[in-house]
């Protein structure tokens, strides 16, 4: 990878664990007592800085997709529930129903023309698709590999139902405050916070493990080497 994609991508990683987790967490647990922003108002300034990362992400990219409409939506029903004081079993309910929602249309998807597993893992932005078609069909390989990107798909959605379920436990576990309090801003703070390393983490193995899968079965179906697989010369 050249290195100005490469710091980019760490830039990008960077900057949406900055907007989106970590200043949010920071005001929540920090600034939600009275004596600072308030509970209802330390909400308002901390979802404040990832709907405003998403619409400048937007503006730059002019792009939209399915996955970023779902945690725009996210954010919103975060707000609104907090800031109109519902049981916090509703913030549950909504942490877990993305995630399960992503795995239900990964799901579907096996069952269109546009699988899922192609946008994340086995898209032509990461591997030379081209090359790898040629060299499947060429070996008479395409029913095996087609199987193999449904074996993969499965793996791709169990991660998005592991994550439905973490965060619903997560929620459950954290959210114990009556909503409005400054115990349950720093509680919603903690939660957001938590859900990296208790969340991103294992779903991102499970992901990992499925991207590994599929390469091996490609190298095993192909005989590519790595160098012909990915895009390593491209500038």
């Amino acid at each position: 990878m050249p290195n100005g994609a490469k710091a980019e991508s760490q830039h990008n990683v960077l900057t949406n664990l900055l907007f989106n987790i970590i200043i949010p967490t920071l005001i929540l647990t920090k600034l939600s007592d009275v004596d600072s922003l308030g509970p209802r108002l330390s909400i308002v300034v901390a979802l404040a800085f990832p709907l405003g990362f998403g619409m400048w992400d937007f503006v730059q990219t002019r792009r939209a997709n399915f996955f970023s409409i779902l945690g725009f939506v996210s954010v919103l029903l975060t707000g609104g529930i907090s800031l109109l004081e519902l049981d916090a079993k509703y913030i549950a309910i909504k942490e877990a129903s993305i995630p399960a929602l992503i795995g239900l249309a990964t799901l579907i998807s096996l069952y269109t023309p546009y699988p899922l597993i192609k946008t994340f893992l086995y898209n032509d932005k990461v591997m030379d698709v081209d090359k790898v078609a040629e060299a499947l069909k060429a070996r008479d390989a395409e029913q095996d590999f087609e199987q193999s990107l449904r074996n993969a798909t499965y793996m791709l959605a169990f991660s998005f139902f592991l994550s439905s379920t973490l965060n619903y436990i997560l929620a459950k576990v954290l959210l114990v405050s009556p909503p409005g309090t400054p115990e349950y801003s720093a509680e919603l703070g903690k939660m957001t916070g938590l859900s990296f390393p208790v969340i991103a983490l294992p779903c991102t193995l499970v992901m990992m493990g499925a991207l590994f899968y599929l390469l091996n079965r490609i190298r095993k179906l192909t005989s590519l080497g790595l160098e012909d697989i990915f895009r390593l010369h491209e500038e």
